[in-house]
């Protein structure tokens, strides 16, 4: 379905796996990439063996010292250059995205517009790696900081955005003087392969080292021994909460840096003083968008009773206007889930919303049939619930939608929303000052994305991405976020004759 696409991204043997530069080996087994379009084999790659892994360490440590040493500018030179070449390839990639995770092709799209865009945000940050100058209390000194990079920088990505949280990193900690070791998801291979491509297209055409961008395959032990490397000074891990707690305890162990981007459990809180125009778009994109395989997925809704019903409604409507099927078809809103165990972990929610006294108001289930061979479709799914169910407590990934009704003030529809583990994205329908920003307060949102009159999804990538709590504290893109990837250094000179200290401290000998 999609080989001239692959052909042009260069993806036309099956003797892809462990990379650096534009250099592809890899001795361990081999595994297949199947769409969940329509089951068909896209691709085989090489999974990477240690020893392949400890070649692209070493290869990484000579390149990082030379990287390091190409001024910041030139280093956006090459990031811009990287831009370029997504733009040509911008069509090709984005039906790739489609056809191996299952996004539409309209998602994907914009997955490879969000790569673009980091690159476009790193080469102006490229001339702002800005340090402080700082007042000293001692005469004839001056004080400044300063930041460095770090070293080797480990990404380890999930399937659901398998080009744009690379990018985010990648990006970043190239422009800051890193070097990058990337484990993508071994659910989409294919992807990741592609943007090694690219990338190491422009690397070579620069004539930069092999091995400042690096590609290792295969299923978590290649993460692990990412997590356990001392010579990995970062590492960014996307992906659920259980995974992210392992990843943390390994790399804080050795006192490494991390950056994690973890579950999410993202609410809409609905008041009387919405446009519930506003409101029906944003909540059925947030949760039915990428089949609600988002981490920023919409999976609450928080109503106040007095518009309860109307809400629900309004939704229940919109619910049956929804078209599944082929992402590459522009006609449909929903794709498949990712394979058959996101299926399983479907119906298993299902089945436990119902043992927990939940009312299904949208029923789901698996489509088959023609056009749906590959048995990775479902229905999205509406369900009355309250907050304290176990199941609603829980990051399922898939097109399930909870209503919550709230009561009283808006108060008690932040605590509603603030009653879970997980802090990603949030957001409030209203049109009244108040309520919006008592939601932006101190005593509001304790999400880190805190949204008002538009959805959980679809964040841009000049602010920094992330959440708290069990979503894990990391920041990503843009803001301050790529401080996160380089080490800051306080200098003091001292230009005077005498040797004053600190706190007006006396050492006379």
């Amino acid at each position: 379905m999609i080989e001239n696409e692959l052909n042009e991204l260069g993806i036309s043997s099956e003797n892809f796996g462990t990379s650096t530069g534009d250099t592809w080996f890899g001795k361990g087994e081999e595994f297949s990439s199947y769409s969940p379009v329509d089951g068909k084999l896209i691709g085989k790659v090489k999974a990477s063996t240690k020893e392949d892994y400890e070649d692209v360490i070493k290869k990484a440590e000579v390149a990082f010292k030379e990287w390091r040493m190409i001024p910041a500018p030139k280093r956006g030179e090459i990031i811009r250059q990287f831009g370029d070449k997504l733009r040509e390839k911008k069509a090709a990639l984005g039906k790739l995205v489609s056809y191996e995770m299952g996004k539409s092709y309209q998602e994907g799209l914009g997955e490879v517009q969000e790569m673009i865009d980091i690159c476009d945000f790193a080469v102006g940050l490229s001339r702002q790696l800005y340090g402080s100058t700082i007042h000293s209390e001692r005469p004839l000194h001056r004080m400044y900081d300063q930041y460095h990079p770090l070293g080797i920088v480990g990404i380890i990505s999930a399937f659901n955005f398998p080009v744009a949280v690379w990018a985010w990193n990648t990006c970043l900690a190239l422009v800051c003087g890193d070097v990058v070791v990337w484990k993508p998801s071994e659910k989409t291979p294919l992807c990741a392969v592609a943007c090694q491509y690219i990338l190491a297209e422009v690397l070579a055409k620069n004539k930069i080292s092999e091995g400042v961008s690096s590609l290792v395959m295969g299923d978590k032990s290649i993460g692990e021994l990412i997590a356990q490397d001392r010579r990995v000074a970062l590492v960014s891990a996307t992906g659920s909460t259980r995974m992210g707690i392992e990843v943390n305890k390994v790399v804080a162990a050795r006192l490494g840096k991390t950056i994690l981007e973890l579950g999410g459990n993202n609410a809409i809180i609905v008041t009387p003083d919405a446009d519930l125009k506003i409101m029906l778009t944003s909540a059925v994109f947030g949760a039915v968008g990428t089949a609600g395989q988002r981490c920023t997925t919409t999976r609450r809704l928080i109503i106040h009773e007095s518009i309860y019903d109307k809400v629900k409604e309004s939704l229940v409507n919109a619910y049956q206007q929804i078209k599944m099927g082929n992402p590459l078809d522009a006609a449909n809103h929903v794709g498949p889930l990712i394979d058959k165990h996101a299926v399983e972990m479907y119906t298993n929610a299902l089945e436990e919303i119902k043992k927990e006294g939940g009312k299904i108001i949208v029923e789901g289930g698996v489509l088959e049939g023609s056009g749906f061979e590959s048995g990775c479709y479902v229905k999205p799914v509406i369900a009355e619930v309250e907050n304290h169910f176990d199941i609603v407590q829980k990051e399922t990934f898939a097109p399930i939608l909870y209503l919550i009704k709230y009561t009283g003030d808006v108060g008690n529809a932040i605590e509603i929303q603030n009653n879970v583990a997980q802090g990603l994205s949030s957001s409030i329908m209203t049109n009244n000052l108040r309520e919006a920003e008592l939601f932006l307060s101190q005593q509001g949102s304790d999400c880190g994305i805190a949204n008002v009159n538009i959805g959980t999804s679809g964040a841009e990538i000049g602010g920094a991405f992330g959440g708290e709590k069990e979503t894990g504290g990391g920041r990503e893109s843009g803001s301050d976020a790529w401080k996160a990837y380089m080490r800051r250094q306080t200098n003091t000179i001292n230009y005077s004759t005498e040797v004053p200290l600190a706190q007006g401290i006396k050492f006379d000998f």
